[in-house]
């Protein structure tokens, strides 16, 4: 299964007294790592909310930012009949002291902090409003990586059928490289006019086709391509392990740059180089 860990949604709950907006921004990262900024009330919310993202997702920095408003405007107000008393207390020491200052009229006792307040939704009421805005916009989080992850595969997919075309044209002239090879040096030797030693010689040829031999490393490439293929066929996050395979073609690659007997395999082997970086890059955004 192929997704990408960069990603936007946004989802909002409402009721007829509250309303909850959650955004949740994903980008690349090495783990996951969620971070919250949550309003006070529903703090409590957040180890539930963080192992539902770890069921869903299982790479990626995710911010997610919540907001909750009150949006019943006609709440009924109502006083504090506790808090007026303590503060009619503190008035009435006040006066013992300073007998002269005069006293705050009932709108200013009202507007003191605590003593007028709305009749809020319940706790269970923000709980419940919270959690399906969390669930909404983390179902479309993940549907947008996993459409961004479609698109990331179509592109590896393409470089590695690239890649599969340019080993096999390689592996049809190879035969052709290497008897190339072996006649450039009898050419020298004639064209020196040297009569060499034919047992030396023999071994001089064989040292020389044994160093330039690159069957090995193309086999290690097909078989990294076939194993690419599979990681994307599967089902589970593939990000790690195709990561690791585009650092194992890319030792092979460089292999077969360093064991170059023609300009043919160099061309080969930087084009290979190409595709690695190419589809590494696009490796770097899966889960």
């Amino acid at each position: 299964m192929t997704q990408s860990m960069t990603g936007f949604a946004r989802s909002s709950v409402a009721t007829d007294t509250v309303s909850v907006t959650v955004e949740m921004r994903s980008v690349n990262n090495r783990y996951l790592d969620v971070q919250f900024r949550t309003p006070e009330g529903l703090r409590s919310l957040e180890p539930a909310w963080r192992d539902a993202i770890a069921k869903y997702l299982s790479r990626g920095k995710i911010d997610v930012f919540v907001k909750a408003e009150v949006i019943n405007t006609n709440s009924q107000l109502r006083v504090d009949q506790q808090r007026l008393d303590a503060l009619r207390d503190a008035l009435a020491k006040i006066a013992e002291s300073f007998p002269e200052a005069g006293c705050p009229d009932q709108l200013a006792m009202l507007m003191a902090p605590g003593v007028l307040t709305a009749e809020l939704a319940e706790e269970s009421t923000w709980v419940a409003v919270g959690n399906q805005a969390m669930t909404a916009a983390l179902e479309e989080l993940r549907n947008q990586r996993r459409e961004e992850g479609m698109k990331l595969e179509h592109m590896v997919r393409s470089r590695v059928a690239d890649f599969g075309g340019h080993l096999a044209k390689f592996r049809l002239i190879l035969p052709k490289l290497q008897a190339a090879q072996r006649q450039r040096i009898l050419d020298r030797l004639e064209q020196m006019a040297v009569e060499p030693d034919a047992k030396r010689l023999e071994e001089e040829l064989v040292y020389g086709a044994q160093k330039a031999d690159v069957d090995e490393e193309l086999d290690r490439l097909e078989a990294h391509l076939d194993a690419i293929a599979k990681a994307l066929d599967g089902q589970q996050p593939c990000g790690r392990r195709l990561d690791f395979l585009m650092q194992e073609l890319n030792r092979e690659a460089n292999t077969l740059a360093s064991k170059s007997a023609s300009l043919t395999t160099t061309e080969t082997a930087v084009e290979f180089k190409v595709l690695i970086e190419q589809m590494r890059e696009q490796i770097q955004n899966m889960e």
